[in-house]
C-alpha cells in the first residue's frame, strides 16, 4: 500500500506551529476594477472555484514556470483560514468562524482561462494547477483581530502592479462565508481566497513577485 501523503500546512506567524489545510476555495470577481479589466461590468452573487490543498506554496519559495501556458498571471488576495466549521452560517456570526488571515497570490494560467470561458468549459486547468495557491504566514485572529481595511499590493521585480484596499471588496468576508456555507459544509482547515483587485498581469521566468497586506506582512515568490 502507498503511504498517505503529508497534509498541506501553512506557517503560523511568530510560532513554531503550523496550520493544517483541508480545502482551498477562491472567490471570483470580487473587486469592481478587476471585473472591468476582465471585460465584464456587472455585480453578481459570489461564485467560487477550488484549488487542491497540495497546490499550496508558502513564503519565499521558488517555483517553476507552469506547464501548458504562455500567460501566467498574479492575483493578490486576502486569505482567510477557517477554524470553526458549519453550514448555513449567518453573516452576523461568520467572522467567528475565521481562525486567521494571510496575504495570498492566486496564480492563473490566463490563456487557458480565456479559452475555457470562450468554450463555456470549467476553469480547473486554468486555476487548479501545481504550485498555484501561494500563501504567506497566517496571523491568528486572537492576536490581530479582523481587518476590515488594509492596503493590498502586488509588486513584480519591485514595480507596483496592484494597489487597493480590502475594504473595496464587493462582497465582504462575512457575506462570502455565509454564501459558501450554504453550498458546502465548511470545516477547520479550509482556506478562502477572497478575490483580487485590478492590475493583474503576467509573470515570466526570473520574476520576483511580492504580495503585501498592511498588518499581515508579505509573501514572496520567485518564478524559475
Amino acid at each position: 500500500m502507498l503511504p498517505p501523503p503529508a497534509r498541506a500546512s501553512l506557517r503560523i506567524a511568530d510560532s513554531n506551529e503550523r496550520f493544517a489545510v483541508r480545502r482551498i476555495f477562491c472567490v471570483g470577481r470580487n473587486y469592481a476594477d478587476h471585473i472591468r479589466e476582465m471585460g465584464n461590468d456587472t455585480r453578481e452573487p459570489p461564485f467560487f472555484f477550488t484549488k487542491p490543498a497540495d497546490a499550496l506554496v508558502g513564503e519565499g519559495m521558488t517555483i517553476p514556470y507552469p506547464r501548458a501556458t504562455t500567460n501566467l498571471h498574479h492575483e493578490a488576495e486576502l486569505v482567510a483560514a477557517i477554524g470553526l466549521g458549519g453550514t448555513d452560517i449567518a453573516p452576523e456570526t461568520a467572522l467567528s468562524h475565521v481562525w486567521g488571515y494571510a496575504p495570498g497570490n492566486d496564480l492563473t494560467r490566463r490563456d487557458l482561462q480565456d479559452a475555457a470561458k470562450s468554450a463555456r468549459r470549467p476553469w480547473d486547468m486554468a486555476k487548479a494547477f501545481d504550485n498555484s495557491a501561494i500563501c504567506g504566514a497566517l496571523h491568528p485572529v486572537a492576536r490581530i483581530g479582523h481587518p476590515s481595511q488594509a492596503r493590498l499590493t502586488c509588486k513584480v521585480n519591485g514595480v507596483l502592479r496592484q494597489d487597493a484596499d480590502i475594504a473595496d471588496m464587493i462582497w465582504p468576508l462575512p457575506q462570502i462565508i455565509a454564501h459558501l456555507s450554504r453550498m458546502v459544509a465548511l470545516a477547520p482547515g479550509d482556506l478562502v481566497y477572497t478575490g483580487t483587485p485590478g492590475g493583474v498581469g503576467p509573470l515570466c521566468p526570473g520574476d520576483h513577485c511580492t504580495v503585501t497586506i498592511a498588518g499581515l506582512g508579505e509573501v514572496n515568490t520567485t518564478i524559475s
